[in-house]
């Protein structure tokens, strides 16, 4: 057996997916609030906070949807606090994003060691099984890949699709397009800059918690501190990889997936000679070498990072 057979697997494309959701998520949520011109680096505490808040709703006996609609107005509270310091008060956005990534982690952790504060393993909850849809994940090969996944993975295509149609194709998505693009412009139109603003990073800051509560309610059955992992970052290159766009978002996750599952098979299996540290590195290199190449090309938000204050000129 050898890396090349691996991309034969059924199996490797569906561990592939199943690996790129949270990325899909995550990625989905900061492009919508860089197209709305806030960038919002607090992806990796807000996805942190999702993990925690998603999977102790499900501890505590709640629902498995009831954990992921939690999770998403966690992460929707932290959005929401970003966006008050970024765009009311117009406070620095790296400074800002920076804090609200050490808030989501340190309080997902103290939350953990407050709910259970003599457990040393962590405790089990019952995850999203995979969908067999009828038909579908008869088909060959395709089949078990796409549609023999959990509903989150679904969500998450669906997701894609729906970021899309909102930006590319409603006046909403050209609003917030705009706001992103030219907030003058906007203001002059009659909308209000902060008020999209505001609602961009909420809503994108829902889906990134989303994203991170997948790992705890379809990925894993229990929650781990750390075990985000620095996701939070690779969407954040995944969003300059795909010049803002979805679709290529949506590519550019799958891929980073591809990798990460290949140092994983190589590092259970030892089917190559070279040393697994290679293939650990290797997403991340990748991720490093895309922002090189794809930056100098990207056609970024002219309005991005910039703060707007009504009525300036």
């Amino acid at each position: 057996m050898d890396i090349l057979s691996l991309f034969l697997e059924t199996g490797f494309w569906l561990a592939t997916v199943r690996m790129a959701t949270p990325l899909i998520f995550g990625t989905m949520g900061e492009l919508i609030c860089e197209r709305a011109g806030v960038l919002n680096l607090g992806i990796e505490g807000i996805m942190a906070a999702g993990c925690m808040s998603g999977w102790t709703w499900v501890f505590l006996g709640g629902t498995l949807w009831g954990g992921v609609l939690f999770a998403a107005c966690v992460g929707a509270a932290l959005g929401l606090l970003h966006a008050v310091f970024t765009v009311h008060l117009g406070l620095s956005q790296h400074v800002t994003g920076l804090g609200i990534t050490m808030l989501g982690a340190s309080l997902s952790s103290f939350v953990f060691r407050m709910v259970l504060p003599q457990v040393t393993t962590p405790p089990k909850i019952i995850p999203f099984a995979p969908l067999d849809i009828p038909v579908l994940s008869s088909l060959p090969f395709l089949g078990p890949v796409l549609f023999s996944q959990t509903a989150l993975t679904l969500l998450a295509f669906i997701l894609v699709g729906v970021t899309a149609y909102v930006l590319l194709r409603t006046p909403l998505g050209l609003a917030l397009r705009m706001v992103g693009e030219n907030p003058l412009a906007a203001e002059a139109q009659g909308l209000s800059v902060l008020a999209l603003r505001t609602g961009a990073v909420m809503v994108g800051s829902a889906f990134m918690a989303v994203g991170g509560a997948f790992l705890t309610l379809a990925a894993f059955d229990a929650y781990y501190i750390g075990m985000v992992n620095g996701r939070g970052w690779i969407c954040i290159a995944l969003v300059v990889f795909s010049s803002w766009k979805p679709g290529k978002a949506l590519l550019g996750a799958l891929l980073f997936a591809a990798f990460d599952a290949i140092q994983m098979r190589v590092q259970q299996q030892s089917i190559s000679a070279i040393p697994y540290q290679f293939y650990l590195m290797l997403p991340y290199l990748c991720s490093i070498l895309a922002l090189i190449t794809m930056s100098s090309k990207a056609a970024y938000p002219k309005a991005l990072l910039v703060p707007f204050r009504k009525g300036e000129r």
